[in-house]
């Protein structure tokens, strides 16, 4: 595959590339969204998303590699086995790589198998400061990717026995939501569903804070009536984390199929869901403030959960 250089910011690819950040209604008209990262994109292609376009930093990505040679880095058989990353190492932003380790570890590390073939329809070379200008993180590896969507619906997810499910309702600020998702990644649970969503579950924010959770973890955006449904006739059920009426979270059992249900921190859960709920559950508040942040009150809870399963 052929690469394209792009250096001017008035470029067309380069201009949808900043509005796809930018703008959730260029993201939902176009079915694409942005993923910035090494490691966020190798969980994106783990996760069965398909790539349409590459945009590579050379001068960060690595200063011996040009966006030409990326797709063919991406397929081991165009690599010699026995050829050593002392000439690859600094292509790769070696973090994490032993300086000698072979080519086919590269090609391990990177996931490069969904690079392959018609998963990337093109790659943009961009010098250093237009990358600048599209990258969130200041710390990055020097490649951003426009990713197709892959909706995901609540008839979609395989529930193992006994699963631990996360719920959210109307929780706005993409950095909590990244942050609950990461979370859930590290507490193995089986899906989380983002109720009356206030942000699009691909905003830029959340995919950094959640450094690629969003696609390890089955993550669905839903109705609240919708959830509800769902997880009452499958028997799972419904724990809302509340102060008014509840018990000590560490005193319900969790072992059984089990949703943590949590609201906003100035509003909490609609009554919809508390009506809903088996049991009400609270975390231990003994200083002169009534709330946690939503993200660490998650961790807390799950975390519990999989105390209680060990």
């Amino acid at each position: 595959m052929k690469s394209e250089v792009v250096t001017s910011a008035s470029n067309p690819k380069f201009k949808n590339l900043l509005a796809l950040q930018e703008k959730s209604r260029e993201r939902r008209g176009q079915g694409l969204f942005v993923v910035e990262g090494r490691r966020e994109l190798e969980h994106c292609l783990e996760g069965g998303y398909k790539v349409r376009t590459v945009f590579v930093c050379p001068e960060l990505y690595g200063s011996s590699i040009h966006a030409e040679n990326l797709d063919q880095l991406c397929h081991t058989e165009d690599l010699n086995p026995s050829c050593h990353t002392e000439d690859l190492n600094p292509s790769c932003h070696t973090e994490g790589l032993n300086p000698s380790c072979h080519a086919e570890d590269l090609n391990h590390s990177c996931h490069t198998e969904g690079l392959k073939g018609p998963s990337v329809s093109q790659i943009i070379e961009i010098p250093e400061q237009l990358y600048r200008k599209a990258a969130y993180r200041e710390s990055t590896e020097g490649i951003i990717a426009e990713v197709e969507y892959k909706a995901l619906g609540l008839s979609d997810l395989k529930l193992p026995e006994n699963p631990l499910i996360v719920v959210l309702e109307s929780v706005e600020k993409p950095g909590n939501l990244g942050a609950v998702l990461r979370s859930a990644d590290a507490a193995g649970a089986s899906a989380v569903l983002i109720c009356d969503p206030l942000t699009d579950i691909y905003n830029p924010n959340l995919i950094r804070a959640s450094i690629g959770a969003v696609f390890t973890v089955p993550t669905v955006a839903c109705g609240s009536s919708e959830a509800i449904s769902f997880l009452k006739e499958r028997g799972i059920q419904i724990l809302t984390a509340q102060l008014q009426d509840s018990s000590l979270y560490y005193d319900v059992d969790m072992a059984r199929g089990t949703a943590i249900v949590m609201g906003t921190e100035s509003t909490g859960l609609s009554n919809q869901w508390r009506a809903a709920a088996d049991a009400h559950i609270r975390i231990p508040m003994l200083g002169r403030l009534d709330s946690l942040n939503v993200s660490v009150s998650a961790a807390i809870l799950l975390y519990e959960a999989v105390r209680q399963r060990q």
